[in-house]
């Protein structure tokens, strides 16, 4: 075991974990907000240290990871297959649900085919290290995903060439990609629904440009399937562009209230990366519990649309409530409600308010937002009831008089 306290060199790799104390600064005031264990979860009303909070932080966007439906498919499976696959796709991972489950999705979306990864941040890595190659180019938004721009870079480590163009700027989009060779190939990739601020991407002038450039199109719908579109079914088909955007993907860990990702598209460039992809080829497959989680609540949201549109209605309230109240939000038609503080003490000290008044949301600070963009990410469920909404609005007015911001 290492000391703590011992004297690190600053040309050690350990140099920089031991430097770091922000995290602990923080915690010594009793304002830090992460890493917060949940004891019960019960969807819109969570336990943590022993007490029930209303949870306005949550991604699980039509209130599913409760379901009695969800929750049984789970168990049925873990009975039937086990709790593993003990494998990769390529080998022995693949189960007849992995199929179906491809199959249904691919059909619920409108594309040909689709493939399942382990998590939503692995089907990024995977898809775009994969398709762009030496001498082809990735062209993203600087506020795309994480896992978007992790998945750039492994594809620049293999000698493609990452390019970023500024936040929803398509004039800067255009320019980059005139200035690209017109022989090489090219992906862009950008969010459908911002993680951070809830915008929606203007998907028909991506494509149009793109289309003007010769560059494929990849959209990341994690936040924006079971949120936007007819029947919760996404970007495209919130633009009405489905036959014209090449890839999507999304996540299991939010609508579809489990873990594991995948991606649809054409059969051809499906069955490319089935046997091509790093993530796929090694490794382990979705669990057996993960992927009929996710079938069931496919299956409820074919059968009940109706909870897309009250999820609309509650982020909407949230939205009129807010401003209402003098907060400053960042505009959207997502179920994600930013509210802007700006400082970032001043941050930790709200988030901590809200907590002790019964309101668990997210705190967001740079480097994860822009300087003197610090929020309260707040996100709604199709769960959420009026009363639920009226209590988070009194608690953010509450707290927004005692610290001055309205």
């Amino acid at each position: 075991m290492i000391d703590s306290q011992l004297k690190i060199a600053e040309n050690d790799v350990f140099y920089k974990c031991y430097a770091f104390t922000r995290a602990d600064e923080v915690k010594q005031k009793g304002l830090y907000p992460y890493f917060r264990p949940i004891e019960e979860n019960e969807g819109p009303v969570v336990q943590i240290e022993g007490r029930k909070v209303i949870m306005a932080g949550s991604n699980n966007y039509l209130g599913l990871t409760a379901h009695p439906k969800v929750k049984e498919a789970a168990e049925k499976a873990i009975k039937k297959y086990g709790t593993g696959c003990s494998g990769s796709r390529y080998l022995t991972g693949t189960l007849d649900l992995h199929i179906e489950l491809e199959e249904r999705l691919a059909k619920f979306l409108g594309y040909e085919a689709c493939l399942l990864f382990s998590t939503g941040f692995q089907t990024n890595l995977g898809v775009i290290s994969t398709l762009v190659q030496k001498g082809d180019y990735v062209i993203s938004d600087k506020e795309n995903h994480a896992s978007i721009v992790a998945g750039c870079l492994l594809a620049k480590g293999g000698y493609a060439e990452f390019v970023r163009y500024k936040h929803n700027d398509y004039e800067d989009l255009d320019r980059i990609l005139s200035q690209l060779p017109e022989d090489a190939g090219k992906l862009v990739v950008t969010d459908g629904v911002f993680s951070v601020t809830g915008e929606i991407v203007n998907l028909p002038l991506i494509l149009e440009i793109a289309k003007k450039h010769n560059a494929r199109v990849f959209v990341d719908d994690a936040h924006a399937i079971g949120v936007i579109g007819p029947g919760g079914k996404g970007t495209a088909h919130y633009w009405k562009k489905v036959e014209e955007t090449d890839l999507t993907m999304s996540t299991f860990s939010k609508t579809f209230a489990s873990l594991g990702g995948f991606v649809c598209g054409p059969e051809r460039v499906i069955n490319y990366l089935k046997h091509h992809s790093p993530a796929i080829i090694f490794s382990a497959s979705p669990t057996p519990a993960s992927c009929a989680s996710a079938l069931a609540a496919l299956e409820i949201l074919e059968e009940q649309p109706e909870l897309v549109d009250k999820l609309r209605r509650n982020a909407d309230k949230m939205r009129k409530g807010f401003k209402e109240l003098g907060f400053q939000i960042v505009e959207n038609e997502s179920a994600i409600v930013p509210v802007i503080i700006g400082d970032v003490e001043l941050s930790f000290i709200f988030w901590r308010k809200l907590f002790d008044n019964g309101v668990f949301v997210n705190a967001f600070i740079p480097p994860g937002v822009p300087p003197n963009m610090s929020m309260m990410r707040t996100s709604y469920m199709a769960s959420h009831e009026d009363e639920h909404l009226e209590k988070i609005l009194e608690v953010f007015k509450k707290v927004g008089k005692e610290l001055g911001l309205i």
